[in-house]
């Protein structure tokens, strides 16, 4: 499974990221414009997910996210776990919506 930084992602226009959090995770904190499907809810919406482009993927820390990536490569998706998650890309400075609504 490939991995890369909250910093080479950001640097990419138009870069698709899954965000595999839960709802109450997002609302604390996000990036805007991902797909947003828990880890639990993958499996029945993997249909969500862009097979025709790197998708990137995001969670709190990075274990759910490599889990996510390793499954949605086994479906043929070129999937990338974003190491560190969202705390990895907030500390690295990186656009965050904090609070509100999801």
């Amino acid at each position: 499974m490939r991995s890369t930084t909250p910093n080479d992602v950001h640097a990419i226009a138009d870069a698709v990221i899954l965000d595999v959090r839960e709802p109450h995770e997002l609302v604390q904190a996000r990036i805007e414009g991902t797909i947003d499907i828990p880890l639990g809810e993958l499996v029945e919406r993997v249909a969500e997910v862009p097979g025709d482009t790197t998708v990137f993927v995001l969670c709190h820390a990075g274990g759910r996210s490599a889990q996510a990536a390793q499954y949605l490569e086994a479906q043929g998706i070129d999937a990338v776990n974003i190491d560190g998650g969202i705390i990895a890309w907030y500390r690295a400075g990186l656009p965050v919506t904090l609070g509100g609504a999801s």
